[in-house]
């Protein structure tokens, strides 16, 4: 079980900003990311899934590190979403990010071609020995089609670099399993397993949804750590209803952060295709949850 906390507890897996015109928007991600350090986040992972790394460039995510990192200087970690299906991309990518400026990388299982666990091991393996940052291994079988198991996390957990795991397996008992056996830090990538995994040794979150509520989120972490359980179940509770819209409504989190964020006057622009923005009403129910959210 680990007490580290390499990136920091509480992440926002961030969006990122375009123009109306579909161009890279450096000056909203600068003024998002200061909005989201402000409101209690101390980690920003930047072009992940919510991030829509698929479709950014690689000149245009070094950029986007970079721009971020001079926005919140040492006030927040960045963590850059370097994954790929390709592992000379992948290494190509952390060593780019590692230049920009980034504290760490993020490296999702390879996906589509769904290799077997000793290939999995020696690509995340080559990642890790390609630079020197700290890697955070992202494990989201629904999304790869190869879930990364528990062996086979317990063997990279050795490896000096591979320091932390952004969690989306759906396997607590797995999860448990490796917290019990090794310093990994542990980050609970669905929202609703935020204060569940903190509270059986987890380290903390990156979350889609703190990119609107940041400060709410955080505050499930602040109420366990202050030995308010009941409080820490409560406000977990009630962020349960735009959790459910942002996450499991059938739009990407992606999609739904970005019609919420538009909606609050906050940097958005547009989703990049084949993702497509989210409808009127799928808008305005997104932005009453969030209503009813912060007035509680």
């Amino acid at each position: 079980m680990t007490t580290t906390t390499p990136f920091g507890r509480a992440l926002c897996a961030m969006i990122t900003p375009f123009t109306e015109a579909g161009a890279l928007d450096l000056d909203g991600a600068q003024r998002l990311a200061e909005r989201l350090v402000a409101h209690g986040c101390d980690g920003l992972v930047l072009s992940g899934t919510t991030g829509e790394s698929p479709t950014t460039t690689d000149a245009e995510k070094a950029a986007l590190v970079t721009a971020v990192r001079e926005a919140v200087g040492e006030r927040a970690s960045v963590v850059a979403g370097v994954g790929t299906s390709d592992t000379r991309h992948t290494v190509e990518l952390a060593l780019a990010a590692e230049k920009a400026g980034a504290d760490g990388v993020l490296v999702v299982t390879p996906y589509y071609s769904r290799p077997p666990q000793d290939a999995v091991e020696a690509h995340f393996r080559e990642v890790a020995d390609a630079s020197g940052l700290p890697v955070m291994l992202y494990d989201i079988p629904g999304r790869t089609g190869t879930r990364v198991e528990p062996e086979t996390m317990l063997r990279l957990a050795e490896h000096p670099r591979i320091v932390a795991v952004k969690d989306c397996s759906y396997d607590f008992l797995g999860v448990q399993k490796i917290l019990h056996r090794t310093e990994l830090a542990y980050y609970a990538g669905c929202d609703e397993h935020i204060l569940a995994l903190y509270a059986v040794g987890g380290t903390g979150y990156v979350s889609t949804v703190a990119n609107v509520v940041p400060g709410q989120l955080r505050a499930v972490l602040d109420a366990f750590e202050a030995g308010d359980s009941p409080a820490a179940a409560r406000l977990q509770q009630r962020a349960t209803e735009l959790i459910e819209l942002m996450m499991a409504s059938g739009l990407p989190g992606t999609v739904t952060a970005k019609a919420l964020l538009d909606a609050l006057g906050l940097p958005t622009g547009p989703v990049r295709a084949p993702l497509r923005p989210a409808g009127r009403e799928a808008t305005d129910g997104l932005l009453a949850a969030y209503e009813r959210l912060v007035a509680a």
